[in-house]
């Protein structure tokens, strides 16, 4: 049938228009699926640049005693993370391994090992049915040796979400002997701004200026009451026998002597600083109670070979002159020093029983 001229202008029209709407259509869908490859390109280079790296999950402080739940598995760029970044289960676990001796068990690719006293690298194995550890000679015959979990602390204080490596963490040969014991202390003059989880060494300052430690770099608990409030005198300490028979004798004689101050002093970084060396010497009658010769051996069954060896420090020429040329004499020669002793240990006895029932009434409350 045949069409005048103004059909088939209409339908010309309407045919350009079909095609020019598909043109169009076809430009955005082609800008579209231009801009999804692209966006799916980042993406993939996005995470082609990730690393699945080992990161805290709470913030820590410098010294605190980290434990395996503390660390979580994120993805990180690559880019952002130093090239030796915790990224293995198992080297997080090793950090926590010692040998009997002493010797620190590192982890690589291959797994555990320890360097003998040859420079020798000894590797170490774990029996899948006994969990045993165990090393091997070149003939594969098995040798069964003791590995000990030891603590391991921050160097630094790190913020929750920190990378952490090596470097940042430190293992510490502070394994928990049979004679510690934990022990509240109220009669210690404490820093303002102390914290549970600082680390302090609790020294007895003389009169005269003598400055003594009595017990070395130690973390503190301050005690709560059930109601979440702070016992504010106090503080919670894990002490040695030898530790808690020094800190007994010098709390006798900062009672006894006028102008004495028993104090606990912080460290600053306590995972970077190294423990100092305690000059404090004990009274006579701690040493008869420690079984001290005149030999410097200790016969008390109580005291572990770690407390042995910083006793045998106590009890060198400089500490033991030191007690002589001064607190010894002050002690002989002050008329006053049993009313004294007396006296502060009341007052200590009464502020622990006020710290008890205060515990006690916020519990019934």
């Amino acid at each position: 049938m045949a069409m005048n001229p103004m059909q088939k202008k209409a339908r010309t029209s309407f045919l350009t228009g079909v095609l020019v709407t598909l043109l169009i259509a076809g430009i955005f869908i082609g800008i579209l699926l231009f801009v999804l490859k692209n966006m799916k390109d980042e993406q993939d280079e996005a995470q082609a640049a990730l690393a699945r790296v080992y990161v805290l999950n709470q913030d820590v402080k410098s010294g605190q005693v980290l434990t395996e739940d503390m660390f979580e598995l994120k993805s990180v760029d690559r880019n952002t993370i130093p090239s030796n970044a915790t990224s293995v289960a198992e080297v997080i676990e090793g950090w926590y391994l010692q040998t009997k001796d002493g010797t620190m068990l590192n982890t690589d690719q291959d797994g555990l090992y320890y360097t003998d006293a040859n420079g020798q690298t000894v590797r170490v194995y774990r029996e899948d049915s006994t969990e045993n550890f165990y090393t091997e000679d070149r003939s594969g015959n098995k040798t069964y040796i003791e590995i000990n979990n030891v603590p391991v602390i921050a160097k630094i204080n790190m913020n929750a979400n920190t990378v952490i490596t090596p470097e940042l963490v430190v293992q510490t040969d502070a394994i928990t002997t049979d004679d510690v014991r934990i022990q509240d202390y109220n009669m210690i003059v404490l820093p303002v701004d102390l914290t549970t989880g600082d680390y302090v060494d609790i020294r007895l300052m003389a009169p005269n200026g003598q400055d003594f430690i009595v017990v070395s770099k130690k973390e503190v608990e301050i005690p709560k009451n059930s109601d979440d409030t702070y016992v504010a005198d106090t503080i919670r300490m894990s002490l040695r026998e030898d530790e808690i028979l020094a800190l007994s004798s010098a709390i006798v004689e900062a009672y006894g002597i006028q102008g004495a101050k028993l104090y606990a002093s912080k460290y600053k970084e306590a995972g970077m600083q190294d423990a100092s060396t305690p000059t404090y010497r004990p009274n006579s009658a701690v040493t008869t109670l420690l079984g001290i010769d005149s030999n410097g051996n200790i016969t008390n069954p109580n005291v572990v070979e770690e407390a042995k060896n910083e006793l045998r420090r106590r009890y060198q020429a400089p500490a033991t002159t030191a007690r002589n040329e001064y607190l010894q004499q002050s002690i002989n020669s002050d008329p006053t020093y049993n009313a004294n002793v007396q006296t502060g240990m009341d007052e200590s006895s009464t502020n622990a029983q006020s710290a008890r029932k205060n515990y006690i009434d916020s519990l019934s409350e």
